[in-house]
């Protein structure tokens, strides 16, 4: 069987790989969870891809497409400031997945392999993808084009900060949108030890708790303060939700377009731009990230 692609999605708490065709139909998925450290990372990466072969039976000897959290060189493959995972310093990460591998490895930010996998997806070529995850961040496709800035930092909006007198994020500064619209932050704000904060809170909120309610209208307040900023920025024709909080559906879309018509109530120019009305969410049937990565491998990155 030939044309087949490989992709994986590493994220700060699971690595996620796929054999895919090219038209995104998945044919094998295995998971794992991520260690910390560039050699744990490249190691279980590895492992994933050992496993693909194993479970498919399927010759994989081509490329593999790898997003992961940070800033990615997608030209030397090394990846800086990869907090969330403790990855930084230029950790020559394709080199040594290459190694352990025997593929080729195509490395991008893994919001960036996201964007493109949605945009895949839903035949739509102009989008803002916001992943809200552990972290927060957001990848641009226009014209059918990533959009990976100068140093390779578009879209690193959850180290943007919006609160001088918040918490200390991460990344060195304070107060960065990461801590307040994030997964991480969802979890601090509503712990839940028996599933996931994201579910527990918006069951709670469903269910009538007052506090649930509140939280829950706070978080996707500054939810929608990053997709008002990504909007006004590039001015996509969608917005995409995606992460691991968009795994709750609907109700997360519903409660940031609120939040969004909220805030334009008082602004005849952001009622103008019907930013409510762009908001989607990414299909939650396919892991798009993964599936984008695989992408990202076919195309030479």
């Amino acid at each position: 069987m030939t044309g087949l692609l490989v992709g994986l999605d590493i994220g700060a708490t699971k690595i996620l790989g796929v054999v895919a065709r090219p038209d995104g139909e998945v044919l094998a998925e295995v998971r794992t969870g991520s260690p910390a450290g560039g050699d744990g990372v490249v190691a279980a990466a590895a492992d994933v891809v050992a496993r693909l072969r194993t479970e498919s039976g399927l010759v994989l000897d081509g490329a593999v497409g790898v997003g992961i959290p940070g800033l990615v060189d997608t030209a030397n493959g090394t990846v800086t400031h990869a907090v969330n995972l403790g990855v930084d310093d230029g950790f020559p990460f394709s080199a040594r997945l290459g190694e352990a591998t025997g593929m080729r490895v195509v490395l991008d930010n893994d919001a960036n392999a996201a964007a493109l996998g949605v945009a895949t997806l839903i035949g739509q070529d102009d989008l803002v993808y916001l992943s809200i995850g552990t972290g927060l961040a957001a990848a641009t496709v226009l014209d059918g084009v990533l959009r990976r800035g100068a140093r390779n930092a578009a879209g690193e909006i959850g180290h943007i900060p919006v609160d001088p007198a918040g918490i200390a994020c991460e990344c060195g500064q304070v107060g960065c949108l990461e801590t307040v619209a994030s997964g991480s932050a969802l979890a601090a704000l509503w712990p839940s030890a028996d599933r996931p904060p994201a579910q527990a809170l918006f069951d709670a909120a469903a269910g009538g708790d007052p506090s649930a309610e509140a939280v829950r209208d706070r978080f996707a307040a500054h939810v929608a303060d990053a997709v008002r900023l990504v909007a006004l920025t590039v001015d996509p024709e969608v917005v995409v939700l995606g992460g691991g909080v968009a795994h709750v559906g609907e109700r997360l879309r519903v409660a940031v377009a609120h939040a969004l018509a909220e805030q334009a109530t008082g602004s005849p120019f952001l009622a103008s731009l019907d930013l409510a009305g762009r908001v989607r969410l990414a299909p939650q049937d396919v892991p798009v990230a993964a599936l984008g990565a695989a992408l990202l491998g076919s195309r030479d990155g």
